[in-house]
């Protein structure tokens, strides 16, 4: 059963027009012109229970504006939104004890207090019983390792502190849906590490469904069967990675280690670059056999190495954005 349905949404925002020069300053004094921005132009998806689905698009593509009227912050202009069978931006306060969301740039931790009492709080703000809040606070507190944070007031966090602390957080009310918005952004290696590996088990052991936005194509890599692209507020692709690139590319990479420096040519694989004794072409495996073109280049280079690969997956959804003329890095 569906817990999330989205039915022709959209929402457009009108922006200002700002005339150049100071003649054109007065006369927006008086008389203000407005553009309009289709940040939803109509879209439709359904999410179902115990699902791990990322959301990816460039920047301005309508990422965080479908988290804000999936999450009840905004308001839709029209189209149909239900959510855990309540409409988000309706009976607000029932519908927010449901749901957690974590902002990677934002934090619902109060900054001066130590961690352990901005949970406490908001054990208090989402009505959660004592014995409950208990149970949650010792499950959370040893999965992300926050032991130490505790007594630690949330300024003097580092950035992947602190984003181990808001998914705890928001997870104290035990909600069955959680939307994570760039939850990695600005974090090192191990901290990514972290918050994957527990986002996984969350969704695994819990069953709590997930909806992932972010521009890490590692955290889609590792998290996410199904994944959503959106660009200029419309879904350009609903599926899985494979499905995805499937839809984009059948391409598929070779990257051979050889001796010495003799061009490595083949009718039917294209060179994508040479770093010294390293070559990587691409090729259609419907087209030549990864077998035949292997055994065709050890039969004329002396192969120290290879090994095949699908395109990294920010190539693919690069050449899905430049397909539909949605640009790139907006």
């Amino acid at each position: 059963m569906a817990q999330i349905v989205v039915e022709e949404l959209r929402k457009t925002f009108h922006i200002a027009r700002r005339r150049p020069g100071f003649l054109g300053a007065l006369r927006g004094l008086g008389r203000r012109e407005h553009d309009p921005l289709h940040a939803l132009d109509g879209i439709s998806f359904e999410i179902g229970a115990g699902e791990l689905v990322g959301y990816i698009g460039p920047n301005g593509a309508g990422k965080s504006t479908t988290v804000k009227v999936l999450s009840g912050i905004l308001v839709p202009d029209s189209g149909r939104c239900e959510v855990l069978g309540l409409v988000p931006w309706k009976r607000r306060q029932e519908y927010v004890g449901r749901i957690g969301v974590v902002f990677g740039q934002r934090t619902q931790l109060w900054w001066d207090l130590p961690v352990v009492e901005s949970f406490e709080l908001l054990g208090d703000i989402y009505r959660v019983a004592p014995a409950e809040f208990r149970r949650a606070f010792d499950e959370l507190v040893p999965l992300l390792d926050l032991e130490p944070l505790l007594n630690t007031p949330v300024r003097q966090l580092s950035l992947g502190q602190r984003m181990r602390c808001d998914l705890a957080a928001a997870l104290l009310h035990a909600p069955p849906l959680l939307f994570l918005d760039e939850p990695t952004i600005g974090l090192d290696a191990p901290s990514k590490l972290a918050v994957r590996d527990f986002v996984k088990r969350l969704n695994r052991e819990r069953g709590t469904t997930v909806i992932l936005t972010t521009h890490d194509m590692d955290d889609i890599e590792s998290l996410c069967e199904r994944v959503m692209v959106i660009g200029q507020g419309r879904i350009l692709c609903d599926g899985s990675l494979g499905e995805l690139r499937a839809r984009v590319t059948g391409e598929r990479r070779l990257i051979i280690d050889v001796d010495g420096d003799a061009p490595l040519e083949d009718p039917d694989a294209r060179l994508i670059r040479r770093e010294g004794h390293r070559v990587t072409l691409a090729f259609d495996p419907d087209r030549v056999a990864t077998a035949d073109l292997i055994g065709r280049i050890a039969r004329s280079h002396e192969v120290r190495d290879l090994f095949v690969e699908n395109p990294p997956i920010e190539e693919v959804i690069s050449q899905l954005y430049r397909s539909h003329g949605t640009e790139v890095g907006a």
